[in-house]
């Protein structure tokens, strides 16, 4: 008998390309293989996010589209994952009836049950419960390719800020045990990972009995091979010395800090329910700069949000210029019913929403120019990711500060940390070459 197969799209945040890859070791312990081939499938998900509008479009236009392999193959499972199924399930109900599987964020634990259990009746099964205590602490990701492991060290969140659906769709937080994150860890260096990214809606409000995050950071610093380590993403009002002191100690944690500023404006900023104002934004800044000289600072960016005048808006384009951040996530306000920022009147157009997001654009762009340009002539370390798509001849790899550089290759392979000397930058791009003061640098 053949073996099954299932497909999996993954739609949002790296939270969900964690819980995609809980998902493909279930479903591998299941009996399904994976495959590429939405056709064959016998279990097609999607691992839904429903963080902006267009988000859901896209999904709800896809689910459409998947329509007709139904038709074709009745038995096919289709199922909806993650923050989406949690939060519209019942639209999904509704109006795409051909959907036989919806589970959110904290049930994926029961996907294997659910299966069977499909398999015996033509019911639509659905699972949103929130849990209090769901961590998958002793449920390891299926991991194939890649230098980079995700690991999720908590879920839900507890800041509740008020133009955001993670609270209503993911939960309260709670924080895996630092034993089983290490043990996660250590598994993934014995499959060939080099670099480790931690997450957390809010990584830096990790808390457990045995330590809180700098605990953490700091114990997964010292684990042998893990030979770079970064976060995502932090809480400012949670940044402390002590995490600063731990990034400052262990060389093999990256100089860089994703720290959301969200607007520069203090009162858009209090209705945003971000719990700073701009001046403490702007103090952090100074502070991270002078544990971490270095460290390339990061951010996302929220324009449009209701009620935010132009003057509102200098004030964010302000602090981006003060802080001349490396390079953001930049967004038009999305309006998610549910959160407290939907019910607030003073809506901004779209037009106007627009015409800022690419006022913001074209000045991040322009900072984000100049620190790279800072690169020039200098020696980056860098890790070698993968095949460069412009050209097979060159390799594409990152910076400690997250930075891609472009290279030719010589003799280096996929996982190498080398010296690359940066020649240009162009975009937000770096490129470099291994050949320079007259000897050319090659891996030991």
């Amino acid at each position: 008998m053949n073996q099954k197969t299932y497909y999996i799209e993954t739609y949002g945040c790296q939270m969900n390309v964690y819980d995609s890859e809980l998902v493909s070791n279930m479903m591998k312990l299941s009996g399904y293989k994976q495959t590429n081939d939405l056709e064959a499938a016998d279990a097609i998900f999607l691992n839904t996010c429903s963080i902006r509008e267009k988000a859901e479009e896209t999904v709800h236009n896809r689910l459409n589209n998947f329509q007709h392999l139904k038709r074709k193959k009745p038995s096919m499972l289709i199922g909806v994952l993650g923050c989406m199924a949690q939060n519209l399930k019942d639209v999904l109900l509704e109006d795409k009836p051909y959907v036989d599987i919806i589970l959110g964020p904290d049930s994926y634990r029961n996907l294997p049950k659910i299966i069977k259990d499909r398999s015996k009746t033509s019911e639509h099964l659905v699972d949103t419960k929130l849990s209090k205590f769901e961590i998958y602490d002793d449920l390891f990701p299926a991991r194939t390719e890649g230098v980079n492991s995700w690991v999720s060290i908590m879920r839900g969140c507890d800041k509740f800020c008020t133009f955001c659906i993670v609270p209503f769709t993911r939960g309260r937080e709670r924080s895996r045990p630092i034993d089983s994150i290490i043990s996660e860890i250590k598994d993934g260096v014995k499959d060939g990972f080099v670099e480790f990214t931690l997450l957390g809606q809010n990584v830096n409000s990790y808390k457990t009995p045995d330590g809180k995050f700098p605990t953490l950071l700091d114990e997964v610093a010292k684990i042998e091979g893990v030979k770079r380590l970064r976060f995502t993403s932090p809480h400012p009002r949670d940044v402390d010395d002590h995490m600063l002191q731990v990034m400052s100690k262990h060389d093999n944690i990256c100089n860089q800090i994703h720290l959301p500023l969200q607007a520069g404006s203090d009162r858009i900023l209090k209705r945003m329910n971000r719990t700073y104002t701009s001046t403490e934004f702007l103090n952090l800044v100074d502070k991270i700069r002078q544990y971490i000289p270095s460290c390339a600072l990061t951010t996302d960016i929220i324009v449009g949000f209701p009620g935010e005048t132009e003057d509102e808006f200098l004030e964010t384009l302000s602090v981006v210029e003060k802080v001349e951040f490396n390079s953001a996530y930049m967004f038009k306000y999305s309006s998610r019913p549910g959160t407290k920022a939907s019910q607030y009147d003073e809506h901004i157009t779209e037009d106007e929403k627009q015409d800022r997001l690419e006022r913001l654009i074209d000045l991040q762009l322009n900072k984000t120019l100049i620190q790279n340009k800072k690169h020039i002539g200098k020696i980056s370390n860098v890790l070698v990711e993968k095949v460069s798509k412009k050209s097979n001849d060159q390799w594409s790899g990152r910076t400690e500060g997250g930075t891609w550089v472009v290279f030719d290759k010589t003799n280096e392979k996929i996982g190498d940390i080398i010296d690359v000397k940066i020649d240009d930058a162009r975009g937000v791009t770096l490129f470099g070459s291994r050949t320079y003061q007259g000897y050319n640098y090659e891996v030991a």
